[in-house]
């Protein structure tokens, strides 16, 4: 079934579970290590320069296939993207000779015109800069949400790009006034 709405604390409760059960406590999240605990087995291949990434489900072990093509921290995201479709989603059926349930990430999925994939981002933003990880390591630092060279040391600590972290500092802690 097709959520209708994004569910936020769904995902809250899913990361903090696989946070603990995989004994991570702090930056970067180990989110190849995540996958494996979960029995995902994760592949790098060459895909179409419109795919980012896919998982596959079948009867042995969820595959997160991703693209060689993409940077460390993209493939990172990904995976995580992936994960999330794996813990909040059915999938889609397609028949490639055997019955699998598939989920392909490209780059309509960062537009917001998708439940789904609106879950399956915001999945990632949280495994990878769990909130509490972020506050901890924000209290002694200045924000500046302008200054991409504020934002990179945080950014490279987490293993993700400035604009993820750009993104998931101003969702968690971003001022609605503006300036």
């Amino acid at each position: 079934m097709t959520p209708t709405r994004p569910r936020y604390a769904r995902i809250r409760q899913l990361v903090d579970e696989l946070l603990t059960a995989s004994g991570t406590r702090s930056a970067p999240v180990p989110v190849e290590k995540i996958a494996a605990h979960v029995g995902a087995e994760i592949v790098f291949r060459d895909f179409d320069e419109n795919v980012s990434g896919v998982l596959v489900r079948s009867d042995t072990a969820p595959v997160i296939g991703v693209a060689t093509n993409q940077s460390t921290e993209r493939q990172r995201f990904t995976i995580a993207h992936e994960l999330g479709h794996l813990a909040l989603h059915e999938g889609r059926e397609v028949h490639v000779d055997k019955l699998f349930r598939i989920n392909l990430r490209s780059p309509s999925s960062s537009r917001a015109e998708d439940v789904q994939e609106i879950e399956a981002n915001a999945f990632a933003a949280s495994l990878l800069m769990p909130q509490l990880f972020l506050q901890k390591d924000i209290a002694s630092i200045e924000l500046d949400f302008e200054d991409p060279s504020r934002i990179l040391p945080l950014a490279q600590k987490y293993g993700v790009s400035v604009q993820a972290m750009t993104f998931r500092l101003l969702n968690l802690f971003g001022s609605s006034e503006r300036a």
